[in-house]
């Protein structure tokens, strides 16, 4: 996959001028840019090389931008593309984005900042897919592999831990929210180590109540109990060569912990109903969405069972503080339920990516993937818009909902409308003291003005 300095991007327009500005664009970033003037050419340097973006101009001297791309999307479905065009053909160009293209600009250029973030977004959704197909090949590869999606710093010292850890064969507790995926990183620290031919057993410990939670982990003997038929091994058995996760260990009832301390400290113990001593030999993984230090100090977890548990801590991450993972792991997620409905809902809108990205989500990939998940079941083949996200319920807690927010271009045109209002105020309608203020230059101040409707008496 291209690193940021690596992008190749295919800048197609038969003005002069806006292949420069493009290019300018590009360039200062280290990208490779390939310019054309028409439609033939364009069709050969595409043919020639793989580019992150196409950027098409509609009106070329021997073809329509729109037709092009038509031809490119169907050989590259995956192919990231931005059509540039004229007022008038802006209807031409809405009807693109429904055809896969990922956006449309219209000249002349009048918000650079804009132009920048529509391109970036449209290289991030490019990163993103090529990520996905770079993750696909590795579990051709490895199919009993999990795999954690995304790029972010957070992501990638995570990664670098669990690939540390993982052949210790210690103690190790995954701390984190919940839906930020305990049980995948428990079963990336299996695969890690030298046990990954041995069983992976997981158990959720605040899912069950206290006795069969007892019985699932220590076995029981025939007849230990009503209902005990038949004599029946324990997670701590079975478990013996391999791994065992227990999940939520937190809210373990106090006389289970102890049981488990007893366990930890000899390697051996009875099954329900049994008074022979047994052992195994298990790598344990336990995890908790909240703070195993502070439920001690709370009086809720012993304190001795805490420090054989706590040897090596992981934090996983919320989502929120690792939003560039949000695109690829949506992507991921459309595709997967894409492939699960047999449907073809998609691509991102620009609208849409902005909404998942601006979303706080309490209940991190979890929700994210539930999300994408009643968005493909409920949506029609094509586009996803924001109404599609009408799904998603009210966050718990009074947390502000997605579906409140508006788009970001909503959000920042009352910004500006708010901003210049002010600005004007302040100055007596001075254009010049305006723009030294605000550090626009006086051009641009008159171009977001006559947007506005806002009329200067200087």
């Amino acid at each position: 996959m291209p690193e940021k300095n690596q992008r190749r991007i295919l800048v197609v327009d038969d003005e002069p001028y806006t292949r420069s500005l493009i290019e300018g664009l590009f360039r200062k970033g280290g990208a490779q840019v390939q310019l054309a003037s028409s439609g033939s050419e364009a069709e050969r340097l595409f043919r020639q090389g793989d580019y992150n973006l196409v950027i098409m101009d509609q009106r070329l001297p021997d073809a329509r931008g729109l037709d092009l791309l038509r031809r490119m999307l169907k050989e590259r479905p995956r192919q990231q593309s931005i059509l540039i065009t004229g007022f008038a053909d802006v209807r031409d160009a809405v009807k693109a984005v429904r055809e896969g293209v990922f956006d449309y600009l219209t000249k002349p250029f009048e918000n650079l900042e804009e132009l920048e973030a529509v391109i970036e977004k449209a290289l991030e959704l490019d990163q993103a897919y090529r990520e996905i197909s770079s993750l696909r090949e590795r579990l051709g590869q490895q199919r009993d592999e999990p795999q954690l999606i995304g790029n972010s710093p957070a992501i990638e010292r995570l990664l670098a831990l669990i690939v540390q850890v993982a052949p210790l064969d210690t103690t190790v507790l995954l701390e984190g929210e919940s839906g930020t995926g305990k049980e995948l990183v428990a079963r990336l620290l299996h695969v890690h180590s030298g046990r990954r031919d041995g069983p992976f057993l997981g158990v959720n410990c605040g899912a069950l109540p206290e006795p069969l939670l007892e019985s699932t982990l220590f076995g029981y003997e025939k007849g230990a109990f009503t209902g005990a038929a038949r004599a029946t091994a324990g997670y701590f058995e079975e478990a013996d060569g391999g791994s065992l996760f227990l999940d939520e260990v937190a809210d373990m009832s106090p006389k289970l912990q102890s049981g488990m301390l007893r366990v930890l400290q000899e390697r051996r113990f009875t099954r329900l109903g049994s008074t022979r001593l047994l052992s195994s030999d298990f790598h344990l993984i336990c995890a908790s969405n909240r703070s195993l230090a502070d439920a001690v100090g709370e009086g809720a977890f012993r304190e001795d069972l805490f420090y054989r548990l706590n040897v090596v801590a992981l934090r996983l991450p919320p989502l929120r503080e690792r939003r560039e993972d949000i695109l690829p792991l949506a992507a991921h997620f459309l595709d997967h339920f894409n492939a699960k409905f047999g449907k073809s809902v998609g691509p991102l809108t620009p609208e849409v990516i902005r909404l998942l990205e601006g979303h706080p989500w309490p209940g991190n990939v979890r929700e994210l993937q539930h999300t994408l998940e009643r968005v493909v079941a409920l949506a029609a083949d094509g586009l996803i818009t924001p109404a599609d996200l009408q799904a998603l319920e009210p966050t718990p807690n009074g947390r502000f909902p997605l579906q409140a927010l508006g788009s970001y271009e909503e959000a920042r045109g009352e910004f500006e409308r708010d901003y210049l209002t002010r600005l004007l105020q302040a100055t007596g309608g001075n254009v010049s003291e305006a723009a030294r203020i605000s550090g626009l230059a006086r051009q641009n101040l008159y171009v977001r003005m006559n947007r506005w409707g806002l009329v200067s008496g200087s």
